[in-house]
């Protein structure tokens, strides 16, 4: 459970977790020059206490760690906070370590070396997308109920648990309902518009949450009518109800 927010927390809140002196004091005065609240742990053991003690909006989490693997603690904190924005940095490059860390539960990525300017505008696109929208209607997908100004996704009014980047997902095919959504659009509306490298991060995401849906249907109550998401091989997606 998210602790209770404090006077002390009213900007931005995010947590950096590297053991790389440089890199951790580099993002953390960097942060908070740029009008985040920021703090830096350089283990996982620390940044299981202090996201106990705190409440963080965001998490950078590197996966090479003294005493745990990052990993881990992402799989850990997105248990304990579906609502937290996990965001890898790694110097890892190939496909299957990227897909093992959004596999394990993070947003998003980036691979060292990068910019602090690139990273600053991921958070802000990823931040901006976390607010509710407060006066979008729910959008009614067969039974499936995807309320985004609650943040919520029921099925015969039962939560379905999404991470936020599926939920995300879902509620932009679910706007377009009958329509073929690309993957470039998907991109931009789901993570960042400006988007570089593999688009890999969708494919993951999008079985996912195939995979909740159905794990959804299988445990409910009584038959549900559930929307259909076609893959349209080089062109992206489309929801059908």
């Amino acid at each position: 459970m998210r602790p209770p927010a404090t006077p002390e927390y009213d900007s931005p809140r995010v947590l950096v977790v590297d053991d790389d002196d440089t890199i951790g004091r580099h993002l953390e005065i960097g942060l908070r020059s740029n009008g985040y609240t920021s703090h830096w742990s350089r283990t996982g053991a620390g940044a299981l206490a202090e996201t106990a003690r705190a409440p963080y909006d965001a998490l950078l989490l590197d996966l090479g760690l003294p005493d745990a693997d990052g990993l881990d603690i992402a799989r850990t904190l997105r248990a304990e906070r579906p609502d937290l924005l996990i965001i890898i940095l790694t110097a890892r490059t190939d496909d299957i370590d990227i897909i093992a860390g959004l596999d394990a539960g993070a947003d998003d990525y980036l691979v060292k070396p990068f910019s602090l300017t690139v990273l600053l505008a991921r958070l802000r696109a990823h931040l901006r997308r976390h607010t509710p929208t407060t006066h979008a209607p729910p959008l009614h997908l067969g039974d499936l109920v995807v309320d985004t100004a609650a943040r919520r996704c029921t099925l015969h009014g039962i939560d379905v648990p999404l991470r936020p980047k599926e939920f995300e997902l879902l509620a932009v095919l679910g706007r377009h309902t009958g329509q073929a959504v690309s993957r470039e659009t998907l991109m931009a509306q789901v993570w960042d518009e400006n988007w570089f490298g593999s688009t890999k991060t969708l494919d993951v995401t999008m079985a996912s949450v195939r995979r909740r849906l159905t794990e959804a249907a299988r445990t409910a109550s009584r038959p549900a009518d559930l929307p259909r998401i076609t893959t349209l091989r080089g062109h992206g997606y489309r929801l059908e109800c």
